[in-house]
């Protein structure tokens, strides 16, 4: 048997050793490499299965209602959900870019009409712009207002939408596309006929003026149906807008019942509508001004009294005060002004304040930090007070401006809350009679309830008038056709609701 010395042993250990210390420490990249490759595959799988359930959770879920609610609080009389188009499969027959014209409302509108006629013509539909040149220039874009993923994803069975064109339609690649406004109140055949053959030559064509481009009457019902599903269910507004809006229905609602008063005594309203009633000579004078400083106010010489017994103007704060009153509303009523600075400031709200003491706007709810992020945001702050507008126990607006007749059909879609839609032209007359004399306090409030009994927000067909859609009901002041199906409408409107078509 061979006897090694201790230094022939030790000499051997001392190779032995450092070889099994490189044996564990690749054991040990290979488990650590192992464990990356595993991670990497669990998070891709992971991706994937959300990527397939946002595909199909839509389709899955259609059954159950397939129709997203507004974030705010609702009444439990809903209408049934509207039903889902079936997935389509079509050839993109081009791109469609838009730029929105005018305030929140107004562009929300136009928003709804375009993705009903990227529909119509298969077309593929860019995000739309957002105006930022108005009065208000507002510098949001479309994703600092809505969900732009909620928008794509809950529309992606009926229309494409794309956050950009693509790089070969570019401006910065030489490409310039046709730029063209739309003919107003157009019909499904206006588009088939005129603007889709345009596509085979432009391959993008840009609207760059989108408001009231779509008929209110005379459009296929799946059309209808659609601008109704963009409106209550794809144009959401962003998480921190629904979270702060929720937030001050919830401290409002804890207060108790309370009044959204859109209070359209603002300095645009007034300066382009060329509305003074009960403004001072100086505050006529810089009205005027404003309006000549905006060249494309084609109207610049108003006579502000012949607009107010039309009914064309906003009613002041002093009138409302007397108008709510009337209506039977109580002194300790809240009373939450949807709108932005009053002209005149405090010192016009004095007598509105004097009959209703529980008046609140956004910055006396919210603490100063809350409302940072939304200053000098104008269609941020818009969004705000639809959200409260559209949640109140009751909705007075003093002006049919878009705010209006928008936030009107999201009360009717749930569940017809009451708004009340003032008859200017009437009250005018009526507040005159009773400042004058005339009526006595009794017989104005008896004139103001009766001649609002069927301005309250209820069931009602829309207006139709014929070549004269400008002086008809607003298609999305009342949608029927998202309220009801065919089986239901004649009992939900009912033979006395028909205003006819005239």
């Amino acid at each position: 048997m061979e006897v090694r010395s201790e230094s022939e042993v030790q000499v051997r250990s001392e190779k032995v050793l450092p070889l099994q210390g490189q044996v564990i420490q690749r054991t040990r990249l290979k488990v650590w490499f192992i464990r990356v490759c595993s991670s990497i595959l669990i998070w891709t799988c992971l991706v994937q299965l959300i990527a397939v359930w946002e595909l199909y959770q839509p389709r899955l879920f259609s059954g159950f209602g397939g129709y997203t609610k507004m974030s705010v609080h609702v009444e439990e009389t809903l209408p049934s959900p509207l039903p889902r188009l079936p997935a389509r499969n079509y050839t993109n027959n081009g791109f469609l870019q838009v730029s929105c014209n005018g305030g929140l409302n107004q562009m929300r509108a136009a928003i709804c009409d375009m993705v009903s006629v990227a529909r119509l013509l298969n077309l593929t539909l860019v995000v739309p712009e957002l105006d930022k040149t108005s009065f208000w220039a507002d510098p949001s874009n479309f994703d600092d207002i809505f969900d732009a993923r909620h928008f794509i994803a809950s529309l992606r069975d009926e229309v494409r939408i794309i956050k950009r064109l693509p790089k070969r339609f570019s401006r910065r690649y030489g490409y310039q596309p046709l730029e063209m406004p739309p003919v107003s109140w157009s019909n499904e055949k206006y588009y088939l006929q005129q603007i889709l053959p345009l596509f085979s030559k432009h391959q993008v064509i840009h609207f760059n003026r989108t408001d009231t481009r779509l008929a209110n009457n005379g459009i296929p019902l799946e059309l209808q149906k659609l601008r109704c599903r963009v409106n209550f269910q794809a144009l959401k507004f962003t998480p921190d807008i629904e979270a702060l809006g929720e937030k001050l229905v919830r401290m409002l609602q804890e207060r108790g019942p309370f009044v959204a008063l859109h209070l359209r005594y603002e300095m645009d309203m007034l300066a382009f509508s060329g509305c003074t009633h009960g403004c001072t000579t100086e505050e006529a004078e810089e009205l005027k001004r404003l309006r000549y400083a905006f060249p494309w106010w084609r109207e610049k010489e108003i006579i502000s009294e012949e607009r107010r017994s039309q009914g064309l103007c906003p009613l002041t704060p002093e009138e409302a005060a007397l108008i709510l009153q009337a209506l039977g509303f109580e002194k300790d009523i809240q009373i939450y002004i949807a709108s932005g600075d009053i002209y005149g400031g405090e010192r016009r709200l004095a007598a509105l304040r004097a009959a209703f003491p529980k008046i609140v706007k956004k910055h006396m709810l919210l603490k100063p930090g809350e409302l940072q992020h939304f200053q000098n945001h104008s269609s941020q702050m818009a969004a705000l007070d639809f959200i409260v507008a559209a949640s109140s126990s009751v909705f007075v607006p003093t002006y049919d401006g878009n705010m209006a007749k928008v936030v009107e059909g999201h009360r009717r879609y749930l569940g017809f809350k009451k708004t009340i839609r003032l008859d200017r032209k009437r009250l005018v007359e009526l507040l005159d009679l009773h400042h004058n004399g005339t009526l006595t306090w009794d017989e104005f409030t008896a004139a103001v309830r009766q001649s609002h009994e069927g301005r309250m927000g209820q069931p009602v067909h829309r207006r139709v008038i014929a070549d004269k859609p400008k002086e008809e009901d607003y298609f999305y002041a009342n949608p029927q056709e998202c309220l009801c199906d065919s089986k239901t409408c004649d009992d939900l409107f009912g033979p006395d609701n028909s205003t006819g078509v005239q």
